[in-house]
């Protein structure tokens, strides 16, 4: 069955991606139309808002001489992958890229850095100086090694002060290393306090479960985890994490995503069956795909099974290490908290109590597949002249209630914004956010506002300056569909 079905999809894809340009006249493109070719066919099959581009139509094209003329109009394939996208403010998150190779690395965790993760902020009664503040420092790398820590402010680099102009090129430019000028507030605004750090960027894989902890308040044994990114290679980590909870006997659960932007479906289908109890979740509907109307009526007709993510009890052959006792847990969010913690957060709701305390998330409901220049947009017998790749959006997912409307964000049901002012030690049980989740959990207390010197008004931070950050991917389609959530 599984079989049949696979060389089916295969038909499918064969059929939509040539449908707009058979004719007994069709010519292949020209070599130097290759990729906008690709381009074209990838998003007229399996971009969610096909329908509503003209240009994808089914039946924009009577052949492909015509598609051929209508390419040779964008010699520039990112300015033809972008002409193919709906508005902006309704598609905030599809991209392409021109090396396949660096985004897989991505995907996955890897990249050049010099391991400081940071936000910005603008600095007092300026419109166009910032300054940046050390969110945590990556395990490993570089910056591990130095003298710099959570809560760190810095003003400049190689002793020019950031600006909203400037900070990309400064901290994201092709310098392989550069100089932090730190700085510290004086009362009324950042300066240079004289201390500069040194930073080199290394090849640098990042393990996302940088805090798992126990706490324990009266009769409660809180299990803490900070959990960074949904990198599926980390999966293993990730259960035995979980274990080391479970074995410690934990009676309740915070699961720290403020800064963490997604990732992969699988994980997070799976970091969901570790938090519940798989003796009464496997096999349950955890969310629902939704595909633009062809590809969704195909799976509807032919395998509609396939369109949902179900809760599991196993990674491979590994047995889950699900939490048996939790009626809730606490997730801890920021403005940077997207895509697949978002899904994690929507998911779980309809099968165990969620609290949710920090700040409202991004609100990125939609989920992308990385396509290929190959017969079927995999990875097998891509075309070797070129590394584009594209990310586009694909799917809608819901619950299994059928919500999935926070395009706006999901709101905490305790808000507490963290700042640069208010940062804490993460981990420990007095930093604002995990203080106030203790006190819900224990009945001790209120939320807690911690005193804050300044409220700095937020830019944007590390993550979100990375495209490939705020993710939430199928990982194997689109040749993989069927085994995307085994």
């Amino acid at each position: 069955m599984r079989t049949a079905f696979k060389l089916t999809l295969l038909l499918f894809i064969a059929t939509f991606a040539l449908q707009s340009c058979q004719d007994n006249d069709d010519i292949p493109p020209t070599s130097s139309l290759e990729i906008q070719d690709f381009i074209w066919k990838g998003m007229n099959l399996y971009y969610l808002w096909q329908e509503d581009v003209p240009d994808l139509s089914d039946d924009r094209f009577a052949n492909q001489t015509a598609l051929n003329t209508f390419l040779s109009g964008y010699p520039v394939p990112e300015n033809l992958f972008n002409a193919l996208r709906v508005d902006k403010s309704i598609d905030r998150f599809s991209w392409i890229v021109d090396d396949y190779l660096e985004l897989e690395g991505q995907l996955q965790g890897t990249t050049k850095n010099n391991g400081v993760e940071f936000g910005l902020s603008y600095k007092p009664g300026s419109t166009t100086e910032i300054f940046g503040y050390v969110r945590y420092i990556i395990a490993n790398s570089d910056a591990s090694t130095k003298n710099i820590k959570r809560g760190d402010f810095f003003t400049a680099v190689n002793g020019t002060q950031l600006t909203i102009s400037n900070y990309q090129s400064l901290l994201f430019g092709s310098n392989e290393t550069y100089t932090l000028n730190m700085g510290s507030y004086n009362g009324t605004t950042i300066i240079e306090n004289g201390k500069s750090v040194d930073l080199t960027k290394t090849v640098l894989s990042e393990n996302p479960i940088l805090i798992n902890k126990v706490i324990t308040s009266g009769s409660h044994k809180i299990g803490y985890l900070m959990y960074n990114a949904f990198y599926a290679n980390y999966d293993s980590k990730l259960n035995e994490a979980f274990g080391t909870l479970k074995a410690e006997g934990i009676t309740d659960l915070v699961l720290d995503l403020r800064y963490n932007g997604g990732g992969s479906v699988q994980t997070a289908t799976r970091l969901a069956s570790m938090i519940t109890d798989t003796k009464k979740t496997y096999g349950k509907v955890f969310a629902k795909q939704q595909w633009n109307a062809k590809i969704n009526a195909y799976y509807e007709a032919e395998n509609p099974t396939a369109l949902f993510n179900y809760f599991t009890d196993k990674i491979g052959n590994t047995t889950i290490n699900s939490l048996e006792n939790l009626t809730k847990v606490y997730i801890l969010t920021s403005n940077n908290t997207a895509s697949a913690s978002e899904l994690v957060i929507n998911g779980l709701k309809p099968h165990i109590t969620v609290v949710q305390i920090g700040d409202k998330t991004v609100g990125k409901n939609v989920g992308s597949v990385t396509l290929y220049d190959s017969p079927t947009f995999g990875t097998q017998n891509r075309n070797p002249k070129h590394r584009y790749a594209m990310q586009p959006i694909v799917l809608k997912i819901v619950n299994s209630v059928g919500f999935g409307d926070y395009f706006n964000g999901l709101q905490p049901d305790f808000l507490q914004k963290e700042t640069a002012s208010t940062l804490g030690v993460l981990g420990d049980p007095d930093e604002p956010l995990l203080k106030t989740a203790i006190a819900k959990i224990t009945g001790t207390g209120r939320m807690i506002k911690p005193s804050v010197k300044q409220d700095f008004e937020f830019f944007i931070d590390s993550k979100s300056m990375r495209r490939f950050q705020n993710e939430m991917y199928i990982e194997k389609a689109p040749e993989g569909l069927l085994k995307a959530l085994e």
